[in-house]
C-alpha cells in the first residue's frame, strides 16, 4: 500500500513538473513575440502610460486661445486706456493692472472650472439662476448699486465694481442643461421642459430690462433659444415663441422714448453723427484709419477722446485701427477656433448635461461677440455689451474665463 501510494505521489509531481515546463516554453515564446513585435518592456510601458485617454485636439485648442485671448486684451486694455486714465489724472497704468488682476482672478476661476467635477456643478445648477437673481437685484440698494451710462447694472464694493448680469448669463446656461438633461424624454412636452427654463431666462431678461441692460437682456433671450434648440426642443414652439418675444421687447422699446430713439436714429445714421450715433460713427473712422497692416499698437487717436469707451465696449476699433485689417483677421480666427471647439466639444461629450453645457456656452459667446462687433462696425444699434476675453472689465473677463475653463472640462471627456 505504501509502495502504490509513493508511486502516485510521484506521478502526480511528474505531471505538475511537466505542466510548468510547457507554462514556462509558452511565457517564453510570448515574450518573444512581444520583443519581436516592439511590445512588452520599458517601451511597452511607455506606451501604455501615454495612451491612456488622451485628450482630444478640441481641449489643448480651447485652451491654447483663451490664454491668447486674454493676453491679447490686456495688450488691447493698456494701449485703449493710457490715454483716458492719465487725463483722468490717474496713472496710464491704472486700468491696465485692474484688468491683470481680474485676469489672476479669472485663472483661478478656470483652473477651478475645469478641474471641477460635472457632477458637483449639477448641485449647483438648480440654485444657481436664484444666485444670480439674487445679485442682480442687489443693483437697487441704495450704497451699492450704480448708474453707469443710463444703466443701474452694476455694484460697487470697496473700490471695485461686478456685473451681476454676466454671472446671470453663465448661470441660465448651467440650469438650463441641468434642467433640460433630466428630461431629455419628455422634450415634447413643452410644460415640463420649456415653460420652467423660460420662465427664468424671462425672469433674467426682465431685470435686465429695468435696469435699462438691453444688451444683457438680448443676450439671455439668445442663450435660452440656443439651449432649448440644442436639446431638441419643437420648432414650431420655439417659433411662436420667438415671434411673441421679439413683438414684445418691439413694444417695450416703443414705451421708452430713450431707448426708441436710439432705433431711429440709427436709420439716419449719417444725419445723427454729431449727437445720438457720434460713438459710432467715430468707430467708423477708426476703422478706417487702421487699412491693412494698422497704424501701430498704441498709435490710434480715437482713444484720445474721439471714440468714448474705446477701451471698453468699443475697443474692437481700437483694435483695428491700430492693428488693422491682418489684426481684425487674426481676432476672429481665435474667436472662430474657440467657438468652433467648442461646439465639437459638446457634440463628442458623453452625457447630455455637458453636451448643453458646452453649447450654450459656445453660443453664447457667437451671440455677445456678434452684437459688440455688429455695434461697433454700425451694423446694428449700440447695445452696450463688452467683448468676451477683449474688453476692459472685470465682471465679464472672470465670468469669460471661467466659462472657458468649463469648455475645457467637458472637452476632454469625449465619447
Amino acid at each position: 500500500m505504501t509502495i502504490a501510494i509513493g508511486q502516485k505521489s510521484r506521478g502526480r509531481s511528474r505531471g505538475r513538473s511537466a505542466d510548468n515546463l510547457a507554462d514556462r516554453r509558452q511565457a517564453a515564446y510570448e515574450r518573444a513575440q512581444r520583443i519581436r513585435t516592439g511590445e512588452g518592456g520599458l517601451r511597452s510601458r511607455y506606451q501604455d502610460a501615454t495612451s491612456r485617454d488622451p485628450k482630444p485636439v478640441g481641449y489643448y485648442v480651447i485652451a491654447a486661445v483663451s490664454i491668447v485671448l486674454v493676453l491679447f486684451g490686456l495688450v488691447m486694455v493698456m494701449s485703449s486706456s493710457s490715454i483716458f486714465s492719465f487725463n483722468r489724472g490717474d496713472s496710464a497704468w491704472k486700468y491696465f493692472r485692474r484688468q491683470a488682476f481680474y485676469a489672476g482672478i479669472g485663472a483661478v476661476g478656470m483652473t477651478f472650472a475645469y478641474k471641477l467635477k460635472l457632477e458637483i456643478l449639477h448641485k449647483f445648477a438648480r440654485i444657481a439662476p436664484w444666485c444670480g437673481l439674487a445679485l442682480m437685484s442687489l443693483s437697487w440698494f441704495p450704497g451699492l448699486g450704480k448708474e453707469i451710462n443710463g444703466a443701474r447694472a452694476w455694484i460697487e464694493l470697496f473700490d471695485q465694481r461686478f456685473q451681476p448680469s454676466e454671472f446671470m448669463k453663465l448661470f441660465i446656461i448651467i440650469h438650463g442643461a441641468d434642467l433640460l438633461s433630466r428630461r431629455m424624454d419628455r422634450m415634447h412636452d413643452w410644460r415640463v421642459t420649456m415653460k420652467p427654463f423660460g420662465f427664468v431666462v424671462v425672469l433674467g431678461a426682465v431685470m435686465s430690462l429695468a435696469q435699462s441692460d438691453f444688451g444683457s437682456c438680448a443676450v439671455m433671450v439668445g442663450i435660452g433659444f440656443v439651449v432649448l434648440f440644442l436639446a431638441g426642443a419643437p420648432f414650431l414652439p420655439l417659433l411662436t415663441v420667438a415671434g411673441a418675444g421679439s413683438a414684445l421687447g418691439a413694444l417695450i422699446i416703443m414705451l421708452r422714448p430713450d431707448k426708441f430713439v436710439r432705433i431711429t436714429s440709427f436709420f439716419d445714421f449719417h444725419e445723427n453723427r454729431e449727437h445720438l450715433t457720434y460713438q459710432a460713427y467715430q468707430s467708423l473712422i477708426s476703422l478706417s484709419n487702421g487699412g491693412v497692416t494698422g497704424i501701430g499698437i498704441g498709435a490710434g487717436t480715437g482713444k484720445w477722446g474721439y471714440v468714448p469707451l474705446a477701451h471698453s465696449d468699443f475697443i474692437f476699433s481700437t483694435l483695428a485701427e491700430e492693428m488693422g485689417f491682418l489684426g481684425v483677421i487674426g481676432l476672429l480666427t481665435l474667436f472662430t477656433f474657440l467657438i468652433y471647439f467648442g461646439f465639437q466639444a459638446a457634440l463628442s461629450c458623453r452625457t447630455s448635461f455637458g453636451r448643453l453645457l458646452a453649447g450654450g456656452i459656445s453660443g453664447w459667446f457667437l451671440i455677445q461677440i456678434c452684437i459688440n462687433i455688429g455695434g461697433v462696425v454700425a451694423i446694428i444699434p449700440v447695445t452696450g455689451l463688452t467683448l468676451p476675453f477683449i474688453s476692459f472689465g472685470g465682471s465679464s473677463l472672470i465670468v469669460s474665463m471661467v466659462a472657458a475653463g468649463l469648455l475645457m472640462n467637458v472637452a476632454r471627456r469625449p465619447r
